[in-house]
């Protein structure tokens, strides 16, 4: 049975005003708790030529020296500010982050707030066609790997939510001689029984991987953590497979109606943990 994961409403689209406010600031606060203080970022919007267009982006990195980079896939809602915010704190942390526009074939970022779920969908085809996430993928990590503001293009991260969950996998899969470390955040369809199932990619995938399920993702298939398990383990690269309790799909993006502040820290946490001791 084939269950679609991509169940992302308005709560995984929509940003209010004081929850954006909140996001912009707690970047400074983590920061100021943990020991690292908060960096100096750069940001700059960058246009990327692809086989298949032009990609709009946005590149945000500490302003001084040169980091370990990592490609952040954003979720069905694209990038837009949420995700722009959540570059530059990762950047801030010390990390030279690119986080695409991934519907460039079709719009442009932002994509309007009142677009029909069913017409993001369309959208969403265009990129899970045959190679698109491939190709994407590979002029990603180039920009990335060339990037002054880069230092190891052999070990780089990536990381994605909702969608951006299985490119995650595409990405590990393809640019296997780059992506040292994944995470991935209510990911949607990561293990199917389709024969292009992300999870059947696995064994050519050597970064460590993190893997944060939704509690409702995990009552829909409660198989499909069973699966990534095994794949991982018989690749003998086990992951990290954890189904956060009381957090619903979507969870991980502030300003979404399911978002789960307490479990989005621990989740973001985990992420900087993985990414500390593999991007190095």
């Amino acid at each position: 049975m084939t269950i679609d994961h991509d169940v992302c409403g308005e709560e995984c689209f929509n940003v209010t005003r004081r929850t954006f406010g909140a996001l912009a600031l707690s970047t400074g606060i983590t920061a100021a708790a943990g020991a690292q203080v908060a960096l100096p970022v750069t940001e700059i919007d960058v246009v990327i030529k692809t086989p298949d267009g032009s990609c709009d982006a946005v590149m945000l990195h500490p302003s001084a020296g040169a980091h370990p980079a990592v490609l952040m896939w954003p979720d069905i809602g694209g990038l837009r500010p949420v995700f722009r915010e959540m570059g530059r704190r990762l950047a801030a942390e010390g990390y030279s982050v690119l986080v695409p526009n991934p519907f460039y074939r079709q719009i442009k970022a932002p994509m309007p707030a009142d677009i029909p779920r069913e017409e993001r969908m369309k959208l969403r085809e265009a990129l899970f066609a045959e190679g698109a996430a491939e190709k994407d993928a590979a002029v990603f990590m180039l920009f990335l790997a060339t990037h002054a503001s880069v230092k190891n293009p052999g070990r780089m991260g990536t990381a994605g939510y909702c969608m951006g969950g299985p490119l995650t996998l595409r990405t590990a899969a393809a640019q296997a001689h780059h992506v040292a470390a994944a995470a991935s955040f209510h990911g949607s369809g990561l293990a199917t029984d389709q024969p292009n199932s992300p999870h059947l990619l696995i064994p050519r995938i050597r970064a460590k991987y993190l893997i944060c399920v939704a509690e409702n993702d995990d009552a829909r298939d409660p198989d499909a953590k069973t699966k990534l398990r095994a794949v991982f383990e018989a690749a003998k690269n086990p992951a990290d497979i954890e189904v956060y309790t009381g957090a619903n799909h979507g969870w991980c993006v502030p300003g979404g109606q399911v978002y789960n502040e307490a479990q989005a820290e621990k989740a973001w946490g985990k992420m900087l943990a993985l990414f500390k001791s593999t991007l190095v």
